[in-house]
């Protein structure tokens, strides 16, 4: 009787309450903006006691009234309203833990509903900097977010929509809550957007664990996060939403944010890293279409140091499991790779939508940073990586920058590769490493293809009909043309060098023909043709002479490249006499010696001579015959006579090739008489004939005849950068020498401190007497 009688009374207190706070929301409406403030504060002290009861339905009750507040504009600002216990209390609301599903719903979205409230009456108030403030936000953004994330959570999963019941149907606290947080991020500012986006990274992690009210609210950074970044569709998701809130203008403050949670992670395991960088590639796609302001050059700084870290991680776990292969070694190197072709990924794709002059300004700034064995002035340091952390460093960046040129189209070449890039960029195409020498090269497609022709080129092999592939043109440019005069020769020469390398694989060769044919149809005008022809007939020497002791493969594969190239060419130029000579050497070689042919010597099985000594002349392109062919038909063909020698630069001392130095001797022997019978003259065994060739004055007459006239013949038909090149190789060599024998002969005076002496890699100092020492005369009084 007595349970009855409290129901009873409970009752009827709800009903009273119910009463006197509809009796308020319709004075509330009734009041004039005048005359409405004396009678907020009676009307919010009541609404706060309805959010301190435990009673769910009079929560429900208070939220509903303080919207309805919320929703009325005032004409004068309140300066002394706070709203920090309804931010505190709405907050709260968001994390209910009822037992009863549909209560725990019913309030959260109480909750939210309040939120969006106190949002929306502050923010359009003189105070409404308060709400800002990181105590407001720090209980705001998660109480959303765990309302956001609960919706993949089958305990709190609000079920499928029900029939609609007065004309309502039931709400979705994820919806509601992803529409408010869009609402309050469309709102924030410059001044105060850190401070909306900055609790996302403290608190995504609780969101995930489902805690109750207190516990949620508290930020705690010591949870485990790789919950929170792997898996990260949240994540994702959720920043997708934030960068399509904000304003387009403030999208840098959310990159700065990501970069610099990033830098606090960095020693999180790789899947957690890896999460956060997908989900700066998404934030940088969708703001590399609007503003980014001045982050651009951070992002590529922090992402390229982030890399230099992945790569110390992966190269410490293999040098700590060095001589036990254990599954979880590998697994850690697999995951460092995922989060290295993430960086890669973010760096290309933020890259390739940035416009061209801002992407020539990244092509540099990468660049920059790829080490180059020897160079100290490299801005990312792997010293301490050794040459397997270097070589890692080199292949990532450059695959970046692989994919920043990628679509890359310049008005001219020089704006494509300026000298301060295209020097950097060429060093590692010497490297001894075929991975590396390929990037370099398809960079040079990216930035050289101007008229996407690499697609019809792609493939070694003898093209029947060229006009079939349909290659787009245009005139050579004046800029072109410069461009070719003054770097032409170092195109060639890398081009030249590439193809003695002893590692080339069937790839290295079909980008080489896919380098020549893109600076045929770019940059060739009449005089470049001319060096192209003389550079395929070196190449083709290389192969025959095979001075540097190159396999069989390589040698074949050379004569395969030349040909195919030169039946490319021949038909670009359209010279008929050049045509017949090249298809008649093709097919030559078709019946007698198929493996100088691409089609042939690529094949998995394809059986190699034992040497190229025995070949007939009609094998090979010759030069006398593409002379008489050029000639006719209007070319310069004096230049043709005069072989092909690479120029010696500092960066043959830069880059590792053991076959520098034999290329530096080739050309020193070659040099005095460019001549090779002179070279075999130097080797002649002393016998009675050579002697009595001695003592004959005429025949030595005839040798400095012959001398001097092919020395005025070189000055008069070699290109000007070739013979600067020469005289350049020869001032190197006497510089160096000179200064050998400075280095031997001046010692500086001795020192009572000692000379220095390095022993076993050691310095000591032998310290001399003052009564030994050898005064000057003038100093002796």
């Amino acid at each position: 009787m007595q349970t009855r009688k409290l129901e009873f009374r409970i009752s009827l207190i709800f009903r009273y309450v119910l009463i006197a706070m509809e009796a308020l929301d319709q004075l509330l409406m009734a009041c004039h903006s005048q005359s409405i403030k004396p009678f907020v504060e009676s009307f919010l002290h009541m609404v706060a006691k309805l959010l301190e009861s435990g009673e769910p339905k009079l929560q429900v009750l208070g939220t509903n009234s303080f919207v309805k507040f919320a929703n009325i504009e005032e004409d004068t600002p309140s300066y002394h309203r706070r709203y920090d216990f309804f931010v505190s209390r709405f907050s709260a609301m968001c994390h209910s833990c009822d037992h009863d599903p549909e209560t725990q719903t019913e309030i959260r979205i109480a909750g939210i509903r309040g939120i969006q409230g106190v949002v929306r009456k502050t923010v359009n108030d003189e105070l409404r900097a308060t709400i800002w403030e990181p105590q407001h936000m720090d209980k705001i953004v998660p109480s959303l977010l765990f309302n956001m994330q609960k919706i993949d959570d089958i305990d709190s999963r609000v079920g499928p929509p029900s029939s609609p019941t007065g004309g309502e149907k039931e709400e979705n606290p994820a919806v509601l809550a992803e529409n408010c947080f869009r609402e309050l991020l469309g709102r924030a500012t410059y001044g105060n957007m850190n401070n909306a986006v900055r609790p996302v990274f403290a608190i995504k992690c609780i969101c995930v664990f489902g805690m109750c009210t207190r516990k949620a609210a508290i930020p705690n950074r010591h949870l485990d996060h790789h919950r929170l970044w792997d898996p990260n569709e949240f994540a994702v998701s959720c920043f997708k939403i934030i960068m399509y809130s904000i304003q387009a203008q403030y999208s840098h403050h959310v990159i700065q944010e990501i970069l610099g949670h990033l830098d606090v992670r960095k020693r999180d395991s790789p899947r957690v890293r890896a999460g956060i960088i997908q989900v700066l590639l998404e934030a940088v796609a969708i703001a590399a279409k609007g503003s980014i302001g001045p982050t651009v050059l951070e992002v590529f700084n922090t992402l390229l140091k982030h890399l230099r870290i992945s790569v110390d991680f992966e190269l410490g776990d293999r040098r700590s499991s060095a001589g036990s292969a254990t599954f979880s070694t590998s697994s850690k190197e697999s995951d460092e790779r995922i989060v290295q072709n993430a960086i890669i990924q973010t760096i290309g794709f933020f890259g390739s939508n940035l416009p061209d002059y801002q992407r020539s300004e990244i092509m540099m700034f990468i660049m920059g940073k790829v080490p180059v064995f020897g160079a100290t002035s490299q801005s990312l340091d792997t010293s301490h990586l050794g040459d397997l952390g270097t070589r890692r460093i080199q292949i990532m960046l450059l695959r970046s920058l692989l994919m920043v040129t990628s679509g890359y189209k310049a008005t001219t070449i020089t704006n494509a590769l300026p000298p301060p890039f295209l020097d950097p960029l060429l060093s590692p195409s010497l490297m001894e490493d075929s991975e590396l020498r390929q990037l370099v090269l398809e960079i040079l497609h990216n930035l050289i293809d101007r008229h996407d022709n690499r697609a019809k080129l792609r493939g070694i092999r003898i093209i029947p009909d060229v006009s079939d592939l349909k290659i787009k043109r245009d005139k050579i440019s004046r800029q072109d043309v410069s461009f070719m005069k003054k770097h032409g020769q170092q195109l060639y020469r890398h081009i030249y060098l590439g193809c003695k390398e002893e590692d080339n694989v069937q790839k290295n060769f079909e980008l080489l023909f896919t380098s020549l044919a893109l600076t045929t149809i770019e940059l060739a005008n009449e005089e470049v043709v001319i060096d192209l022809i003389r550079l395929a007939i070196a190449l083709q020497d290389i192969a025959i002479i095979n001075e540097d002791n190159l396999p069989m493969f390589n040698r074949c594969g050379v004569m395969a490249l030349v040909a195919a190239y030169l039946n490319f060419l021949s038909q670009m130029i359209a010279v008929p006499a050049f045509c017949q000579h090249v298809s008649k050497v093709i097919e030559t070689r078709s019946l007698e010696a198929s493996y100088f042919l691409p089609e042939t010597i690529f094949k998995d099985k394809c059986n190699l001579p034992k040497s190229l000594e025995k070949h007939e002349k009609d094998l090979f392109f010759l030069t006398n015959k593409i002379a008489e062919s050029l000639g006719g038909s209007g070319y310069s063909v004096e230049r043709l006579s005069v072989p092909y020698v690479p120029q010696v630069t500092d960066e043959d001392r830069l880059s590792r090739r053991k076959s520098i130095v034999d290329t530096v001797s080739i050309q020193v022997d070659i040099l005095p008489g460019n001549n090779t019978e002179d070279k075999i003259d130097n080797t002649e065994e002393i016998t009675f004939e050579a002697l009595k060739k001695a003592i004959d004055n005429n025949g030595l007459e005839e040798q400095e005849k012959e001398k001097r006239r092919l020395v005025i013949e070189k000055f008069q038909k070699a290109p000007f950068e070739e013979i600067a090149a020469q005289c350049e190789t020869k001032a190197n060599l006497l510089h160096d020498r000179l200064a050998q024998i400075l280095e031997l002969t001046i010692r500086p005076p001795p020192s009572p401190s000692g000379t220095m002496t390095i022993t076993a890699g050691h310095a000591h100092y032998q310290s001399v007497p003052v009564y030994e020492m050898k005064f000057p005369d003038l100093c002796v009084y």
